[in-house]
């Protein structure tokens, strides 16, 4: 627990300075908005925030106040809007810190193979798609229908080792058409910014 603490920290501490497109003081702190989102995949429940804010309001307290240090529940759709602009940059330090925790701890060893390297599964995955909705990050592609397609993908970066039951997430490299260019990203192409960007994050 003292390990899933001081992670949880470096998130609040993360999300806590994550740019804040409100002009004065909101009801909610980025701190508690970014904490809101990563409890939902925490938990792997949906109506986890609903739920909490009902505990919240019958028992004066929830799991969200005991578990990640939160003041207050927002709702899905300020959490959403109010996290949209913040770019996934902002997270870095977060993976830089369960990095460490692994390795302060012993746990990278367990990774090592071939002379102490270690290996980083790649791969790409989409995460929206949609005829009918799209935003200017948006890639497309034209189906033999001849409908366009808008999807966002991101390549996945992970820490894994043969006969090892347990992999480590790694910051992701997002795929998006660069401004004022004409052709459209690749994975490839991520692959090579994931490379330049992150390789030496997880040299030992």
């Amino acid at each position: 627990m003292v390990i899933l603490d001081r992670l949880l920290n470096d998130l609040k501490d993360a999300c806590s300075v994550f740019p804040d497109k409100r002009k004065g003081e909101g009801e909610y702190t980025m701190a508690d908005i970014g904490l809101s989102a990563f409890s939902l995949f925490f938990m792997q429940s949906e109506s986890f925030l609903s739920h909490q804010r009902s505990l919240e309001e019958g028992r004066k307290t929830s799991n969200c106040q005991t578990l990640f240090g939160m003041t207050k529940i927002p709702t899905d759709n300020h959490i959403r809007s109010m996290l949209d602009p913040v770019h996934p940059s902002h997270l870095q330090s977060v993976f830089d810190s369960a990095v460490a925790a692994l390795c302060d701890n012993g746990g990278l060893e367990a990774f090592q193979r071939l002379d102490g390297r270690t290996l980083i599964a790649l791969d790409g995955t989409e995460y929206f798609c949609s005829q009918k909705l799209g935003c200017p990050n948006c890639q497309t592609r034209k189906r033999a229908n001849g409908k366009i397609e808008s999807y966002h993908s991101m390549l996945a970066a992970t820490l894994v080792a043969p006969g090892h039951d347990k992999v480590l997430p790694l910051m992701p490299e997002f795929i998006a058409k660069p401004d004022g260019a004409e052709k459209q990203d690749c994975e490839r192409n991520a692959t090579k910014r994931w490379l330049a960007a992150h390789g030496e994050r997880v040299t030992p």
